[in-house]
């Protein structure tokens, strides 16, 4: 991306880690341009981001992801559990 392209409120994705933010600020430093993400308030070379167009629309759609794979993972879980208790034979077996 080149640092004409890049301006204040821009969505912009870092794709080395993947991080993606608004970008809160400019910077020349030396001779290079830097952007500040809203999202870790770290500068970034403007020349190793990209634009991203739905940043929003992502976001709200992993975190709703996330909760229902959160439920569904605690839910296995606890019939895991149930399940393990149900087949012990009160055996301590800690050596010893």
């Amino acid at each position: 991306m080149d640092a004409a392209e890049v301006a204040v409120g821009m969505a912009v994705r870092y794709p080395r880690t993947g991080t993606a933010g608004k970008v809160a600020g400019i910077e020349v430093i030396e001779g290079e341009t830097f952007a500040t993400l809203d999202a870790t308030g770290l500068l970034y070379r403007v020349d190793t981001l990209e634009p991203a167009a739905r940043l929003e629309e992502h976001h709200a759609e992993e975190k709703r992801d996330g909760i229902d794979d959160l439920v569904r993972k605690k839910t296995e879980f606890g019939k895991d559990l149930s399940d393990a208790w149900q087949n012990i034979d009160n055996a301590c077996e800690g050596g010893g």
